[in-house]
C-alpha cells in the first residue's frame, strides 16, 4: 500500500474538513492493515496525506505496510545533523535560526515544556533512510521538523535541550520483527 493507495480516504478528509474527525479517519478498514500507532496514523496519514504534494513526493513510494513504528529514545547529538524530505531540504536550519520564535507562536503549554523538560510534548516521526528511494542509512525527519528545528537552535544557544528525545521511528518491518 502506498499513499496513492489512500487517496479515496484523503479525499473524504479534505470534504469534510474538521468534521472528518481523526477517530473517524482511523476507523476506516483501509487502514487496519498497517496496525500503526495513532500518533503515527494521525501525524503521518491524517495530517498530510492528499494535502501536501511535496511530502506526498518525498515519501509516495514507500510501501506503508512494510513499516514498523516503534516509540525509542534518540540522542539530542543525532537531530544535529538529521535530514528531512528533499522537498523540504533546509527548513529544519531555517527554524532552528530562531527558536524562541517558533516556540512563541505555539500555545504557551508548548514553550513551557521546553523550558520545564528540554523537550517536544508530542514526538516527532523519524524513518530509516533504508526505506527511502535510493536508500541510505541513519534516520530521517519524516514529520517534526519545527520540533526538531527548534531542538537544533536551543542547543545552539544553551537554552535547556534534554540529553535525549522520544521520537516515532519507522523501520522496514523484517528488521523489525
Amino acid at each position: 500500500m502506498k499513499l496513492a493507495d489512500l487517496s479515496p480516504l484523503f479525499a473524504r478528509r479534505i470534504e469534510r474538513g474538521p468534521a472528518f474527525a481523526f477517530q473517524e479517519f482511523r476507523a476506516d478498514p483501509v487502514l487496519a492493515p498497517l496496525r500503526w500507532p495513532d500518533c503515527v496514523l494521525e501525524q503521518f496519514l491524517y495530517e498530510h496525506g492528499g494535502s501536501h504534494l511535496p511530502f506526498e513526493e518525498d515519501y509516495g513510494h514507500i510501501d506503508l505496510e512494510g513499516i514498523t513504528w516503534r516509540l525509542e529514545m534518540i540522542s539530542r547529538t543525532d537531530f544535529r545533523d538529521m535530514p528531512t524530505g528533499a522537498s523540504e531540504a533546509g527548513l529544519i536550519d531555517h527554524i532552528a535560526e530562531n527558536p524562541v520564535y517558533w516556540v512563541s507562536v505555539r500555545p504557551e503549554r508548548i514553550g513551557c515544556h521546553w523550558e520545564d523538560h528540554g523537550t517536544w510534548m508530542r514526538p516527532p516521526l523519524l524513518i530509516d533512510r533504508r526505506l527511502l528511494a535510493p536508500p541510505d542509512g541513519g534516520l530521517q525527519v519524516l514529520e517534526g521538523r519545527t520540533r526538531v528545528g527548534v531542538l537544533r537552535g536551543r542547543l545552539r544557544e544553551g537554552l535547556k535541550v534534554a540529553p535525549c528525545h522520544q521520537a516515532w521511528v519507522g523501520r522496514p518491518r523484517e528488521a523489525s520483527a
